[in-house]
């Protein structure tokens, strides 16, 4: 069924009151947009959430996500480096936070507010908040997946991040179909979210464990899951 939908209750930018009507949501909400996520072939993600889209899904599954891809690779870098050379100190790589934070972050921001100002601009009637939402939902199929790319074997790894990139890409594409209409421009716009999606997941799988030499993938792994 659908949701109930929230009333309106902004009060200029700078106020926080404006924003609690987006975070206004219980566990069940959000684990029900989270199989929605899911299972992208229904593609009435907008329709579920009715007038009642949140934020929290948004900054909780790319925290989520950002603090997966970065502990991931320190693990890496702890356990190749204790098997090579344990006299060396281990430090903190904080290369890998910056990396997934400005990928993660910069995407589930910047690519929701472009694609409202294009559709705006062709006539369609978006809603950023709508936007954020969906986008911040359609990374939820990363987080399992991140684990899953520990796998040492190449040719797997591809197949789950392909898998999961093109679950999330058909998730975003199916929903947008909402306010694309019979134009060309529209329906490039659809392509290009489809491809965005898949290039996002593609750097989900080059900033995990693609860098390191297959004995050292399989160190990790062994290692991690000793620990």
């Amino acid at each position: 069924g659908f949701e109930q939908q929230s009333q309106n209750n902004w009060k200029g930018v700078f106020s926080i009151s404006s924003y609690t009507q987006y975070f206004d949501v219980d566990t069940d909400v959000v684990v029900n947009r989270l199989i929605s996520s899911f299972y992208p072939a229904g593609g009435d993600f907008f329709n579920k959430i009715g007038a009642n889209p949140d934020l929290y899904g948004l900054i909780w599954i790319t925290t989520t996500l950002v603090f997966m891809l970065a502990a991931f690779g320190n693990c890496a870098t702890y356990l190749i480096q204790k098997r090579t050379d344990r006299t060396t100190t281990w430090s903190f790589d904080v290369g890998y936070v910056n990396a997934a934070a400005c990928g993660i972050y910069g995407y589930s921001l910047v690519v929701p507010v472009a694609f409202y100002f294009l559709l705006r601009y062709l006539g369609s009637n978006a809603s950023l908040i709508r936007f954020w939402c969906m986008w911040g939902y359609s990374l939820s199929i990363f987080i399992p997946t991140a684990f899953l790319l520990l796998i040492p074997v190449e040719i797997l790894r591809w197949i789950i991040i392909l898998v999961a990139g093109t679950a999330s890409s058909c998730f975003v594409t199916l929903n947008l179909t909402s306010y694309i209409g019979g134009s060309n421009d529209l329906r490039m716009m659809m392509i290009a979210a489809f491809l965005l999606q898949m290039t996002l997941a593609i750097f989900i799988k080059e900033n995990s464990l693609s860098k390191w030499p297959l004995d050292e993938k399989l160190v990790y792994v062994f290692g991690f899951l000793v620990v």
